[in-house]
């Protein structure tokens, strides 16, 4: 129903080959070729260097404990009861 079978190949061939010639058929070929050499080259070329540079790693410092805090008298300043 929906498949081509070897017969519709052949005439398709056909009809390709008398509408577009031997010669034009084989420029077209040639100039697809050329085109997946280029995109083949292309993503090797884009392979060897990364798009994004990694961030910098940033050294951490080491921090000294923190000291406890100190209790400290309120003294004077406030209604007293």
């Amino acid at each position: 129903m929906g498949g081509l079978s070897l017969p519709h190949l052949i005439i398709l061939a056909l009809v390709v080959l008398i509408l577009f010639g031997r010669g034009r058929i084989s420029e077209m070929m040639g100039d697809f070729g050329k085109g997946i050499k280029s995109f083949k080259q292309g993503m090797n070329e884009g392979a060897d260097t990364p798009l994004v540079q990694p961030p910098v790693q940033i050294q951490q410092q080491p921090v000294a404990p923190a000291q406890p805090a100190q209790q400290t008298e309120q003294t004077g300043s406030g209604p007293s009861a």
